[in-house]
């Protein structure tokens, strides 16, 4: 596996999740071509997350990665969840909510004041009453042309 060594804290007996946890890049972009519509291209997620971000969270059930929530944020008091991601046979059973719950606490944990996400109407129900987001007014520009 390429990455850096998180531990693997059992939380249930065949679930384990790990803060800034060890994945092979092309397992997760295959979770992220799944959980979001797209074919899976060639992605170095390891050098992107590891360069840009605070920390990420991987969810594995045995030596399978079933889930993975990145943690980016600006280096101070913000931090910005961003792609989580479940395996479609693993939703709805407290592993979305749970990689969510380990990156806000280790986002409280670096100091940080805020954390932000933004989703589709879809996942309103998920990120407000799963997770404990509050909704708030926020600003988009798209920055490249829609499909």
């Amino acid at each position: 596996m390429a990455g850096t060594g998180g531990s693997r804290a059992a939380t249930s007996t065949t679930v384990t999740y790990a803060w800034r946890g060890e994945f092979d890049s092309a397992d997760v972009e295959a979770l992220h071509g799944e959980g979001f519509g797209h074919r899976p291209v060639a992605y170095d997620w390891f050098a992107q997350v590891s360069r840009h971000s605070l920390g990420w969270v991987c969810a594995y059930r045995d030596a399978r990665l079933i889930g993975f929530v990145n943690v980016a944020w600006d280096g101070a008091g913000h931090a910005f969840i961003l792609d989580t991601v479940v395996s479609a046979d693993e939703q709805h059973r407290g592993v979305g909510a749970r990689l969510v719950a380990l990156a806000t606490q280790h986002a409280r944990d670096a100091g940080c004041e805020w954390l932000h996400v933004d989703f589709e109407p879809h996942l309103r129900a998920f990120y407000l009453e799963s997770c404990g987001f509050t909704a708030a007014d926020a600003g988009l520009i798209r920055l490249t042309p829609g499909a």
